[in-house]
């Protein structure tokens, strides 16, 4: 064994390379990209804590209404992010709702197309199926390291991390969804004389709607999986006390951010899962 371990493949030196090397001449790529992601979620931040925190609730609760037309799940909403509120993590919580948000926007604008040209592309998803499994498999602080090299302490990295974490499953769902679409619905549209762009928006977008619904729903679940790694790079948000309340063993903390942690991902949850109007909830 002492032979093969003499002869050990380098791969950690040629990762410390492309890093260095990106480091050294891309860096103008990474600069703009940070900017570009820190005015979205300073955005982002901006609308959710501008206003006074009853306004934001009084709207996600009308909103709760408006996009299940029940009176459970505003009661529901309104509950949950008054609770919040009252255990003084609202601040916290919009930090890590916008870290959420960003991250999902990101994902989806880039899942989609992608998951398209797979369903589109057998070849191409073959290609891209064993990366995307190295995505969600690969430990998060391997390719936390080289996004903290490029990217410096803060949202950023972490919002990083998460897409990186989280991006496989919009994409996924998109192609299993698109590809899903039935024989007969895609040669009626031929027999109609209907283009591939009209195929893919008026026939396999609204077939594979259901999907990609699922696929922005994991997206946000597996987001807000990420807080606590995203704290570690310096990312704000319901990671910050979670880690205190880990460093401290403070049970009461860490179970009041629990707490707070479940509710959004609850709420998020309901708010764009795919089910009928007026349904219970």
């Amino acid at each position: 064994m002492d032979w093969l371990i003499d002869h050990k493949i380098p791969i950690g030196a040629w990762a410390k390379a492309l890093v260095d090397w990106l480091t050294d001449n891309a860096y103008w790529v990474f600069d703009g990209i940070s900017v570009a992601l820190e005015t979205m979620i300073d955005g982002i931040l901006f609308l959710l804590q501008a206003p006074h925190p009853l306004v934001i609730v009084a709207i996600a609760t009308i909103l709760a209404y408006i996009v299940r037309r029940s009176i459970s799940f505003p009661l529901f909403v309104a509950f949950s992010m008054l609770l919040i509120i009252n255990q003084g993590y609202w601040k916290e919580t919009t930090e890590t709702l916008a870290l959420v948000v960003a991250a999902s926007l990101v994902c989806m604008i880039i899942g989609i197309p992608v998951g398209v040209a797979a369903a589109h592309r057998p070849k191409l998803f073959a290609v891209l199926r064993p990366i995307l499994d190295l995505m969600q498999t690969i430990p998060t602080f391997v390719y936390l390291i080289p996004a903290l090299i490029l990217f410096g302490l803060g949202m950023v990295p972490g919002l990083i991390a998460t897409v990186i974490f989280a991006i496989p499953a919009p994409i996924r769902l998109t192609q299993l969804g698109v590809s899903s679409t039935p024989t007969h619905l895609l040669e009626a549209g031929q027999a109609f004389g209907a283009t591939k762009s009209q195929l893919l928006w008026k026939i396999e977008l609204p077939y594979a709607l259901p999907q990609i619904m699922a696929g922005l729903t994991q997206t946000i679940m597996l987001s807000l999986s990420m807080v606590v790694i995203a704290a570690l790079v310096g990312a704000d948000g319901l990671g910050v006390p979670t880690l205190r309340a880990l460093n401290t063993v403070n049970i009461a903390k860490g179970f009041e951010v629990g707490v707070a942690i479940v509710l959004i991902a609850i709420v998020l949850d309901r708010f764009f899962r795919a089910e009928p109007a007026g349904g219970n909830k």
